[in-house]
């Protein structure tokens, strides 16, 4: 079969690989019909996570068809179009029990590896570094997809490809970003980041009550489609105002109820602070760039929340914590436990309470891959979201 594979830092190339087989009587192996790229893709691809290998398949965004179903898979069969999450989740351990499916005990096979940088291991990942198990990922014609008897969502007919496909990742993170805000009517909820996990928490955000959602980027196109498309209500480029001085006058100097930090580890900025973080992450000293996270605790009033789903890596430099403490404030984080999701949002999706295809802005071909990496970095042509029809 044809897979994206990535061959080393702004490398990655489509190359003939073996084709998947059943391995565990709880696998399925599924053809896939659409793929994305996501904004996490990019740290893969500019190299800034660790434990990747010449040859590993990316990407963890897809769905398709069921081929081949383990004997213990009782709830698909052949034929069957599902969307599949990209946590892996055995189902039974305390974590998924407990609804916290991206943190299962059980589907990391290189727990250990995880454990010596974060001290307990989450979930394995598809498509994402050997730390989070080495898992071939969903930019391929094919994949195999272990404890397939819990993860993988069935597709009602009548339903698109294009439609369904963003309950694999980004429209439940960003609505899972948007949930641990825990708004009320009347709120104001400020968001770090338009990007395709930034639209989906806004338009989360607008889908749980906020009176008042705050988008915060520096790129024209991303901004009006958060204000014409997801439902912001106010829109601010860092380049051109002071996002402090832009918050306190839109929150009567309260600062916003909730800050949602939509960017992660190669957050960009302007000044001192900014260059400072970046020449410590290209030199390797560091792992992440937290102007994003660093602005939302700042800037979210005392007692507030502060909602993380931009992915970091490891270990952040010049934390505030002193503001953290002294202003009471909670932050609440993680990656998205998909699986929770995935059935309430399709009924959204299925009543028209939004319609996530909204995101995108390029459609290409799968072996068209790398040059939908090249452009969703660069930003060219708006591009906003990449779909890979395989």
């Amino acid at each position: 079969m044809r897979a994206n594979c990535w061959m080393g830092k702004k490398d990655v190339r489509v190359e003939t690989v073996p084709d998947p087989k059943i391995l565990n009587s709880r696998d399925a192996i599924v053809k896939i019909s659409s793929t994305a790229i996501c904004g996490s893709d990019l740290h893969l691809f500019n190299g800034f996570i660790p434990t990747m290998e010449k040859g590993d398949i990316m990407g963890h965004e897809f769905m398709g068809e069921v081929m081949e179903v383990g004997r213990d898979v009782k709830n698909l069969k052949v034929g069957d179009r599902v969307v599949v999450p990209f946590p892996i989740a055995c189902g039974a351990c305390g974590s998924c029990l407990a609804g916290l499916y991206s943190c299962c005990e059980n589907s990391n096979p290189n727990a250990w590896l995880a454990e010596k940088m974060m001290g307990h291991s989450p979930s394995g990942v598809f498509g994402y570094s050997h730390m989070l198990g080495g898992f071939a990922g969903g930019q391929a014609e094919y994949a195999r997809v272990p404890f397939a008897d819990v993860g993988p969502l069935k597709i009602p007919n009548g339903l698109t490809d294009e439609q369904v496909l963003f309950l694999s990742d980004i429209f439940p993170t960003g609505y899972m970003g948007a949930e641990m805000c825990d708004i009320k009517p009347g709120q104001v909820v400020a968001v770090w980041g338009a990007g395709p996990v930034g639209q989906f928490a806004i338009a989360s955000a607008k889908m749980l009550g906020a009176e008042r959602i705050i988008a915060i980027d520096r790129f024209p196109y991303r901004l009006n489609m958060a204000l014409e498309k997801a439902g912001a209500t106010d829109i601010l480029n860092y380049e051109e105002v002071s996002v402090r001085e832009a918050l306190l006058e839109l929150t009567g100097g309260r600062g916003p109820d909730a800050c949602i930090d939509a960017v992660g580890m190669e957050a960009h900025g302007h000044g001192i602070p900014y260059a400072y973080d970046r020449a410590k992450q290209m030199a390797r000293i560091d792992f992440d760039r937290t102007v994003a996270l660093r602005e939302a605790i700042l800037n979210c009033k005392n007692g507030g929340v502060v909602s993380v789903i931009g992915v970091y890596g490891g270990f952040v430099d010049k934390f505030p914590m002193g503001s953290f403490m002294n202003r009471s404030l909670t932050m609440r984080t993680g990656q998205c436990h998909v699986h929770r999701y995935m059935q309430p949002l399709l009924e959204r999706i299925m009543n028209g309470d939004l319609d996530p295809t909204f995101i995108i802005t390029h459609r290409m071909q799968l072996g068209d891959a790398p040059k939908g990496y090249d452009t969703f970095l660069a930003k060219e042509e708006s591009c906003m979201k990449v779909v890979l029809k395989a």
